[in-house]
């Protein structure tokens, strides 16, 4: 290879990596969004020319055509629009009636599964200590979940059961492990900053509401300094 070609792809090299990254860009956008946006629209909020912009769509467009792709970018209304492609839509459609519904839980099962997940292994009467009320049919709603699970019997009298979270609580949650759980100190830090910084909305409603200092009526005299120590006239 010459030292002209070298130069050359040296030179082209710089926009190549810009127009991935445009492209990465525009398939995100067109991911996230509900509504179809047009070409326009997205060169105005991101300030590209409009015709980079529609190119690199239409190659989004082309790529997504393959079939190895179960999801097609396509012009609707308009605009551009992400969908699964409608070859497919009995497949998932099936498989989203097979899905789980969303895990819903009641105030009371998220405290009692908060006290596990911070005190685990704990026992049923240590939980009710912390609450401060009764909660077996809470306990027995989380185990059907398969957030928690027994772990034992801790040895004092009675010998309680220990319950402790599960790896179906980790997938719930999204989480690694527990130590990835927020610390007490973190909650801590929130409800301060939420307690000691105002709204801005209501610090300026506060400001607007509060009463002009009071004016001095014209029909008021001056105050008197006939009797003023330093008025020689007094001595």
């Amino acid at each position: 290879m010459d030292e002209m070609d070298v130069t050359q792809l040296a030179e082209e090299r710089p926009f190549a990596g810009e127009d991935a990254q445009l492209k990465a860009i525009l398939e995100a956008i067109v991911y996230v969004t509900d509504e179809p946006l047009s070409a326009q629209q997205i060169a105005a909020a991101l300030g590209h020319p409009l015709d980079k912009v529609k190119h690199v769509l239409d190659e989004l467009v082309a790529g997504y055509a393959d079939p190895s792709h179960g999801l097609t970018i396509r012009e609707v209304a308009g605009g551009y629009k992400m969908a699964t492609k409608a070859e497919h839509h009995e497949a998932v459609r099936a498989f989203v009636k097979k899905l789980t519904p969303p895990l819903k839980l009641s105030l009371a099962a998220l405290e009692t599964l908060a006290v596990i997940a911070y005190k685990q292994p704990v026992t049923a009467p240590e939980i009710m200590e912390i609450r401060g009320v009764q909660g077996a049919g809470v306990l027995k709603t989380l185990l059907d979940r398969k957030l928690i699970a027994e772990s034992g019997r801790k040895n004092v009298v009675g010998k309680p059961i220990l319950y402790k979270t599960t790896k179906e609580f980790l997938v719930q949650f999204g989480l690694k492990d527990v130590n990835e759980l927020p610390t007490l100190k973190e909650f801590e830090e929130l409800g301060r900053l939420e307690i000691v910084e105002p709204e801005p909305e209501a610090a300026a409603a506060a400001t607007a509401e509060q009463p002009p200092p009071p004016e001095a009526s014209p029909d008021e005299a001056p105050p008197d300094n006939a009797h003023d120590e330093t008025n020689p006239r007094n001595d």
